[in-house]
Parts: C-alpha cells; structure tokens; sequence
C-alpha cells in the first residue's frame, strides 16, 4: 500500500504539467482587442515609431543573447533540480485547486445550488427515447439472426487449420461490424423522420448523440468479441476457456457501455438543459464508479495474471524479455493501479486536455509495443529455424554452419535489446516524458546516433571477419580438399588464429571506443605502461611466451608429435605462445608451460628408427640369427608395411655378451611416427620365425650341471649313485631344498633385472595409437 501511495504522489508531481491550470481565466471576449494589442496597431501605423520599436527589439536581443551566454555556464545541475521541483510544485498546487474548485460546483449541484428544469430535461429524454428504442430493437433483431450465422462459421472453423481459422475469424467481425452500421443507418433514418415531426434543433443534436455514441461504443465491443469470442471457442484468436472469456468481455461491454454513454450522450443533454456543473457532476460519479469497478477487477485477478506472466517467464528465462515479465509478475497490478489512478486525476484537473492526451499516447504506446512484440517473435522465428549450408560448402568447411548457428542467439538478443529500447523511445515520446525527436535532430543527438550506427557495422564487419578468417583456416586445415595440411602448418595456423582473435578484437574494441569519442591515444599509452608494469610482475608468464616463440621459430614441435617436455612424454594436441598440451600414454592431459621445458625431445621428426636388440641363447648360430632377421623384415615387407619403411634392414650384428644372451641388434628406418607399430609387428614376426627354426630366446630359468661339458658344448649325462641309508641332507645338492631354491630364484631375479635394464626404451608408441606403457621392454 506505500508503494501505491508514494507512485500516486509521483504521478500527481510529474505527470500533471500542462493539464494543472485552473480553466477559470480571464480572457478578452471574441472580437474586442485588449489594449496592448491597440497600442501595437498604433505602433505599428506610425514609421517613426515602429523603427524605434525594431531598434529596441534588436538591442534587447543582442543584450539576451549576451547575457544568456554569460549566465549559461554558470547554471549547475543543483539549479536546474531546483528549478525542475518548483515547475512540479507549481503544477501540484495548480490541480489541487482545479479539483477543489470542481469539488466545490459539484457540492453546489447536489445542495440545491443549481437550479434544474426538470421539465426540459424531460423532454429531451421524451424526443430520443423513439430513436434509442427503435436502433436497439433494430440491433437486438440483427444480433439474434448474427448468431444462427456465427454458429454456422464456428462449426466450418472447428476442423480448419490456424490460417483458415483467421479467415473465418475476420469474416465475423466483418457480418458483426455490418450489424452494428445497419442498426445504425436504421436509427439515422428514423431520427430524420422524427426531425421531420419535432423542428427542434436540439433534438435532433440529441438523438445524434445518441447514434454516435451508439456507433462508437458497438464498434469497440465488436472489437472485444472478436478478440474474446466469449460464445465460440474456434473463432478465438488466442488460447482461452469459455469462462475466462466470457469473464473479460462482460466486464468490458460494462464498462463500455456505462462511460462511453455517459460521457457521449448522457452528460451532453446534461450540461445544454440543466447546467455545466450538473453535468460534470454526472461524468465525476459515473468515472470514479468505474475507477472502483477496474481496481476490483485488478484486485481481483492479481494472483492468476501473476501466474500466467510467471510460466510466460520460465519459457524465457535468459531472455530479457522473460525476465521483465518475471519482475511484471510482482508489481503489475500495482502499475495498473497507478495507471488508472493517473487517468482519473488528470481527467479531474483538465477533462478537456488531458484525456484525449491520455487515451491517445495509451494507444500509441500499445501499438508500439504490439510492433515491438511482432518484430522479435518474427527474428526468432526465422533464428530458430537455424541456417542451412549446401554440402558442398558443408564439406568444405564442417565448422562453418556450426558457427553461424551459434551465432544466432546472440544475434537474436542484441535485436531483442535493440527492439525493446526503440520501443521505450517512442513511448517516453508519446507520453512527453522525453523529447527524443528533438534530441536527435540537435547536433548531439545526431551525432550520437551516428556513433550508435557506426559502431553497430564495425561490430558486424568484425563478426564478418572474424567468420571469414576462421572458415579459411578450417579449409585450409581441412584434408579433404586441397594438400594434406603437414604438423607445421597446422600448428602455424592453430597459433595465427589465436592471435589473430586478440588482435581483432583489440581493435574492433578500440574502433568502437573511438566512434563515441574516445581518445585512444592516451588509452594505448596507458596500455604500453600497464603491459610494461605487467612483465615486470609477470616474469614467469613474459619468460613462457620469449621461449614458447623460440620453440615455434626452431620448429621443435608440432601438433601430433610424440615429444617429451618437461618430463613428461605424450602427444601435442594444443600448441600456444606460453604452453603446450600433452596427452601421455594413460590418456592424461598435461598442460606444460614453456617455462618448465628445458629441452625437447621429438620421436617423430623427419624420420624414425625402430632398433631391434634381440637376445639369443649362446648355444645359437649368429649367422642363422642375422638371417632370420633379415628374413623377418622381408616377411615385414609383405605384411603392408613397405610403405612406412625407408631404406633396408641395417644390421649392426653382435652388439653384446650379455650375462645369459647373446644380443644381435638391427636397425630399421621408418616414415616419421611409425616406428612404433612397426617394431611390434617386427618382433611378433621374429618370435614366429625363431620358433620355426629353433632359435631359443633365453629367458630367466635353472640348469642343473653335473660335471662338465664336452667339446661340443653339451653336458654329458648325469652319473646315478645308489642311495645310501642315512638321514636325507638338506643342503649342499644344487635345486633342492628350501635353501637351494632360493638361491636359484635369487640369482634367476638378478640377471632377469640386469637384462631388464639393458634392454629398457622410453617410448613404445603414441598415447592415441592404445600402445603399451613407456618403459615396457621392446624385445628380448
């Protein structure tokens, strides 16, 4: 209720200025000149005197304008507060005595003050009752044949579609308006027959009244029929039950009917047979009854337009419409009030003025927002439709439509804040609250619109470029069109773009700033000072661009390389100007500032080399084990890996005794990166073919020696001795007991450990290629 109270107090300073002067004035009457305007005619007929009089204009204008330009600066925003209160004062001060003064007549009219002549208010109501009587016979007759017609249009309407649904819709307005003018025409003729038989001519001004009253007011609920169809649900316009529709019209038609006759045909006859006061006295009781009707139903119906706004909200919850609709919910009923309150007082204080001023700038304001409203349900019908590319262009570039599309909604928002805030222009317009067409044909305004303009298509053409730019890249990184795009280039690209990003947006920033006025120049000389105070604070961040930049300009890394960095092996995925991003083995993602990498190490630049070391038993013929490998690379070779390899097998031989192998290495060269699932496929085919033909890979195990060996290396056969009675030793037989088990697991555990150590690699395939973790032995 405060709230009500101090926006009627706010309604009552603001919105009363121009309507607040008393009607009460004097004034000359018609045709007699005051005397000023007789002495300007003297003036003006004598030369002499009229030269004098344009001297004197000139010499007081130049001493305004001087004296104006002098006290311009001096004004300050306090003064012009001031000055803007006591206007606002004036005014309040001004309707209060308006109303007390028409309070008063009003008082005067119901205690016997004002004389009324029954007898001629009688007769005019006797002159019109043949007329009022005879158009509404006419129109009831009419609207009961209207029915059985509508009904048929109903029925046709029920199982048609939303189109032709509008159609028939338009077609019962059309049979309802004709209604409205036959009945009409009807009680025009029999007004003129009656003027026939009663020559007065102020009966015949009443029943003309009456037949423009009557026009008007049918068309308005021809307007509500059609927008409500309270009987027929299918000629409805939008989604309403029968109840709820039926409840709006009747409190409409009412109130309609009751002030749209009062004040059209009821007051008029009034005020030309009784008096003026006892008319205003009649439209003071009929609006404030109608004042109390609407506050009803507002009261009334406050908790289900508060609902209905909330699931209109929720449908738009990160829109600003939806949220103006979810803050509308709360207080709407509070801005109806003070609305209708508003009409009311200034209706009070200046009937003549103030509400065709009202009603006009009402109607201006609903049809702005209606246009506003239809403007953006039309942009986010075609936005949400999406937009759809050719294949062709599609294949070309796969991003593209992605990107346009998400554009969309951003797209669709600054219209809706565009929309939403031409529309509140033209309503402050309406309302007078702001003189925005003189605002902008000043030369500020003017400029500012251009400014809003200007920075509205650099921020399209940077949209543009952007869009442009991006889709280039992608074409050029896509591998379906054009050359294979090599690691380089995709990480030159990759990085071009980040930069060009921060570059563009830099300067669209700058370029908008420099539309409104700003001076860009000390802004960047303040940037030059920032970004210097920042490489002082930031050293760490400074130091990962300086080496990132030299780690691009030496090309020691691209993306989809296989590096290890900062001790950490993986595969590039994201290459910047101060880190990189590294997918180990175990599917981590490692974001690696080139701060922390002091040396880089590429698997896969120009080419690789898988090196096979394989350990064979000592027992084993060297050049049958070169020969199985060699043959093992051609076995290679059919398998479909000759694309990938470079060269022939290099064999190194005998690289090492080691303490149970013999170790043979080769080496095999390979395209960049394929060195990996090549050496696993090589070492399945050797396993293969050193079964095949016997070679035996030692592997940890224990030999039980008796004695010693013969020339050809083999031992001789054990010698069997009988068992002699006697407790069973537990020691001092090698392979027996619990001691000499152990002994020989230990010694099996040490030289597997020391043949682990030598034969260990650091890599043994892609992180992206499923390979086995680094560390994993390659070979035996």
């Amino acid at each position: 209720m405060r709230t009500l109270i101090c926006l009627l107090l706010f309604v009552l300073l603001c919105g009363a200025p121009g309507f607040a002067q008393p009607a009460a004035q004097g004034s000359p009457k018609p045709g007699e000149p005051s005397a000023d305007v007789q002495a300007l005619i003297t003036i003006l007929e004598n030369d002499q005197a009229r030269q004098r009089l344009i001297d004197k204009l000139r010499a007081t204008a130049t001493e305004d304008h001087q004296a104006s330009a002098e006290a311009a600066p001096e004004t300050t925003i306090a003064q012009e507060v001031a000055a803007y209160t006591k206007d606002a004062a004036e005014s309040a001060s001004g309707l209060i005595k308006t109303t007390a003064s028409l309070v008063e007549r009003i008082a005067g009219v119901f205690s016997g003050g004002v004389s009324v002549d029954v007898q001629s208010l009688w007769n005019a109501v006797r002159n019109s009752a043949l007329v009022v009587v005879l158009t509404f016979a006419v129109y009831f007759a009419l609207r009961l044949a209207f029915r059985r017609f509508q009904r048929t249009i109903a029925n046709a309407a029920t199982r048609r579609g939303r189109f032709e649904r509008l159609g028939f819709i338009g077609l019962s307005a059309l049979v309802d308006a004709l209604t409205v003018l036959a009945a009409w025409a009807i009680g025009s003729v029999s007004s003129l027959s009656a003027f026939v038989i009663d020559q007065a001519g102020q009966a015949e001004m009443n029943r003309a009244l009456f037949l423009n009253a009557f026009l008007a007011i049918e068309l308005i609920k021809v307007v509500g029929r059609t927008l409500f169809a309270p009987r027929w649900s299918a000629l409805r316009i939008w989604t309403l039950s029968d109840t709820t529709a039926a409840y709006w019209f009747f409190w409409l038609s009412r109130f309609v009917s009751v002030v749209g006759y009062t004040m059209f045909f009821l007051a008029p006859i009034v005020a030309a047979n009784v008096s003026d006061d006892a008319a205003q006295a009649v439209r003071v009781v009929v609006m404030f009854a109608a004042l109390v009707l609407a506050l009803i139903v507002i009261l009334q119906n406050r908790e289900p337009a508060r609902r209905w706004l909330l699931r209109r909200s929720e449908t738009r919850r990160t829109d600003i419409l939806g949220r103006f609709l979810a803050g509308l919910a709360r207080i709407w009923h509070v801005v109806a009030i003070g609305y209708l309150v508003l009409v009311f007082v200034l209706w009070l204080a200046a009937p003549a003025t103030a509400m065709p001023f009202v009603l006009t700038a009402t109607v201006q304001s609903l049809i702005a927002i209606a246009i506003g409203m239809l403007l953006t349900a039309l942009v986010a019908r075609v936005a949400g439709a999406g937009i759809s590319l050719p294949t062709e262009v599609s294949e070309r570039l796969p991003l593209l439509e992605r990107r346009l599309n998400a554009f969309v909604p951003n797209v669709l928002r600054m219209v809706r804040v565009l929309v939403a805030a031409i529309v509140l222009l033209v309503i402050a317009q309406f309302w007078r609250a702001a003189n925005v067409v003189g605002w902008l044909s000043s030369e500020v305004g003017q400029r500012f619109a251009v400014s809003i303009v200007s920075a509205i298509l650099i921020l399209v053409a940077g949209g543009l470029i952007y869009l442009a730019v991006q889709s280039w890249v992608e074409y050029r990184l896509n591998p379906n069109y054009g050359h294979v795009p090599s690691p380089r280039e995709r990480t030159l690209l990759s990085l071009f773009r980040n930069a060009f990003v921060v570059a563009l947006g830099v300067l669209i920033v700058m370029l908008v700033l420099s539309e409104f006025g700003v001076n860009i120049g000390p802004l960047l000389a303040g940037a030059g000072v920032v970004g210097l105070a920042v490489g002082f604070g930031a050293q760490k961040l400074v130091q990962d661009i300086i080496t990132g930049a030299f780690i691009q300009f030496e090309n020691a890394m691209n993306e989809g390389d296989v590096v290890t960095a900062g001790g950490v092996t993986g595969t590039v995925e994201r290459l910047t100007i101060r880190s990189v991003s590294l997918r180990s083995l175990d599917g981590a993602y490692h974001l690696i500032p080139f701060s922390s990498v002091e040396a880089v190490t590429n698997f896969v630049k120009n080419f690789s080399y898988h090196v096979a070391s394989i350990g064979v038993d000592y027992g084993a013929s060297i050049p049958e084990v070169k020969q199985a490998m060699q043959d093992a690379f051609e076995k290679l070779k059919e398998a479909g890996f000759a694309g990938d390899i470079i060269g022939n097998l290099e064999m190194h031989g005998v690289t090492e005794f080691a303490d149970s192998a013999v170790v043979v290495r080769a080496r095999i060269k390979t395209r960049p990166g394929k060195h990996f699932a090549l050496g696993r496929a090589y070492n399945e085919v050797i396993k293969e073919i050193f079964d095949e033909r016997g070679i035996e890979i030692p592997f940890p195990h224990v030999q039980f020696y008796m004695g010693g060996e013969d020339k050809p290396g083999k031992s001789p056969p054990p010698r069997a001795q009988p068992r002699r009675p006697g407790p069973r030793p537990t020691t001092g037989k090698t392979g027996r007991g619990k001691a000499g088990r152990a002994a020989a697991a230990g010694a099996a555990s040490t030289k597997s450990a020391k043949r682990r150590r030598k034969t260990r690699v650091t890599q043994d395939g892609p992180p992206d290629e499923g390979h086995d973790a680094p560390g994993q032995a390659e070979g035996s």
